[in-house]
């Protein structure tokens, strides 16, 4: 019996995650990944073909079934990749310019694809609007502190907080100086700014 991954009405990019996680979980064997949108289509057979399995999609009932199958001998040795520190620098809690609410959604779904990633940040450093994406109620927290489990290290701009006049309600990460934050971002291979 093949096993069945339903992702339909899953936003991005939640069929992916998914469907990573599913092959992860066994050495070999044969799954379809079920899908509403063309996008998530494409993306699950791109994800497919990058670790090297078989996919096949049947189009029925404006959905898309993509039989994928995994077997030892056909999986790509992704190639090993010297560890380099990487530190990610968030100065806004919105991602993307243009309209505010496309903005939160698209930052929802980056740092949870980042929580999922295989290679996260060393450093993640939290500065101007990025500060508010630390707080109780941030639409972000969960994936923020699983990135800590996982390793990260969060430091998050004490003047900031207290510009927006909400230290009190950090929840996750430690309070930091522009010292620390310029040291860490002078020190890493890698740095990236959303």
């Amino acid at each position: 019996m093949i096993n069945i991954i339903d992702c339909k009405g899953l936003q991005c990019p939640l069929p992916v995650v998914k469907t990573k996680k599913y092959f992860e979980s066994i050495e070999n064997g044969e799954s379809t990944v079920i899908v509403d949108n063309l996008v998530a289509k494409n993306n699950i057979v791109k994800l497919a073909e990058g670790s090297g399995y078989k996919s096949v999609v049947e189009e029925k009932e404006e959905l898309y079934y993509i039989k994928i199958t995994k077997e030892n001998n056909e999986v790509v040795s992704a190639p090993v990749k010297e560890n380099k520190k990487f530190t990610l620098v968030v100065s806004t809690n919105k991602l993307g310019e243009g309209d505010d609410n496309l903005g939160d959604i698209l930052m929802k779904s980056y740092v949870f694809a980042l929580s999922e990633a295989d290679l996260i940040p060393n450093d993640i450093l939290f500065i101007n609007g990025g500060v508010k994406l630390t707080v109780d109620d941030s639409p972000v927290l969960g994936s923020l502190k699983k990135l800590v489990e996982r390793g990260a290290n969060i430091l998050v701009c004490g003047v900031c907080l207290d510009f927006y006049n909400i230290k009190d309600k950090l929840s996750v990460g430690e309070i930091s100086n522009m010292y620390t934050i310029v040291q860490l971002m002078n020190n890493a291979n890698n740095t990236i700014k959303l």
